[in-house]
């Protein structure tokens, strides 16, 4: 079992920026995805960003040269820096760690933009 705790989540204005940050329990294997997704209200959960080693990152279209996800293998940790902040970034952002056999997602953390 591999557990993920997110942090950094908060309110912000419009504009500004946040950095989430994502603490696995144990080992994480750098060729298994870790990612973000969100979760607005309303609306179904979406991939914000995924990254696999340290060097193939995937994005969504609404965030490409916003948002940048990061990754310390050493640390079992992903980060995600949030920058220009819009209204619609609103939402429940939950890390994501693609095992071999399971799927693993923490809890969330709340990020909240307002105009």
């Amino acid at each position: 079992q591999v557990q993920l705790v997110e942090s950094g989540g908060g309110l912000v204005q419009a504009g500004g920026s946040l950095r989430l940050s994502c603490a696995a329990s144990r080992r994480t294997l750098s060729i298994n995805p870790m990612g973000w997704y969100r979760q607005a209200p309303g609306k179904q959960r979406e991939l914000v960003a995924s990254i696999t080693s340290t060097i193939s990152t995937n994005y969504a279209d609404s965030v490409k040269g916003r948002f940048t996800i990061s990754r310390d293998n050493a640390k079992n940790t992903v980060d995600l820096q949030m920058n220009s902040l819009k209204p619609e970034d609103t939402g429940v952002y939950y890390c994501n760690y693609r095992g071999i056999a399971m799927n693993y997602w923490g809890k969330g953390t709340l990020v909240t933009v307002s105009s």
